[in-house]
């Protein structure tokens, strides 16, 4: 029977190291909320007419796709534009990704399926997860893999991790806990083997 794995941890954790080893050393299929909700906005796609219905043709580019950039300023501008936003997008993520496991079920060439969502936990992800595994990485690291790989301030780091779930809350909700804090990276294998 293929199992689901749901992948969560804060910003910085590494989570896409992990998502790249699962796939390399086990073959598994990995699904990426966020890339998966990209894709549910391009035309034609599911979420694509409610947020021009919604948002008005003034979000979309001369080709006709949506500006990400315009929307994500409108929306974090205003709380109730942003929940709207995400009224449409989380479900249609959510359900995409549960399609794309059922399709992976019926195919039966992958071991499992890992997906990988910022908000695996608060999206309740765990019905449709058969085990959550957590990223950990220490807050001294995070900092410094934030600065040097998007060049985020020490301060914007702490902003955005005080908006983000406990170290605590996400121990609380998941099965396993990866600890990616060394600077080996095989260290962090051993764990996931």
């Amino acid at each position: 029977e293929m199992k689901v794995l749901g992948i969560t941890g804060g910003v910085g954790a590494g989570k896409s190291t992990i998502l790249e080893y699962l796939t390399r050393a086990y073959g598994a299929r990995v699904i990426q909320a966020d890339q998966v909700g990209h894709h549910l906005m391009e035309p034609g796609q599911r979420c694509y007419y409610q947020i021009v219905e919604i948002f008005g043709s003034g979000m979309l580019k001369g080709d006709q796709t949506i500006d990400r950039e315009k929307l994500g300023k409108l929306v974090f501008a205003d709380k109730e534009k942003l929940e709207k936003l995400n009224g449409i997008i989380h479900p249609a993520v959510k359900a995409y990704i549960a399609e794309e496991i059922e399709k992976e079920r019926k195919n039966g060439k992958v071991p499992f399926v890992a997906v990988e969502a910022a908000l695996l936990i608060e999206d309740h992800y765990d019905v449709i997860c058969d085990e959550i595994w957590y990223i950990y990485v220490d807050e001294k690291t995070r900092e410094k893999r934030l600065a040097s790989s998007r060049g985020y301030s020490e301060e914007k780091t702490k902003s955005i991790l005080r908006s983000q779930l406990s170290d605590k809350r996400f121990r609380m909700a998941c099965q396993f806990v990866v600890d990616n804090s060394s600077t080996i990276v095989e260290n962090t294998y051993e764990q996931i083997d």
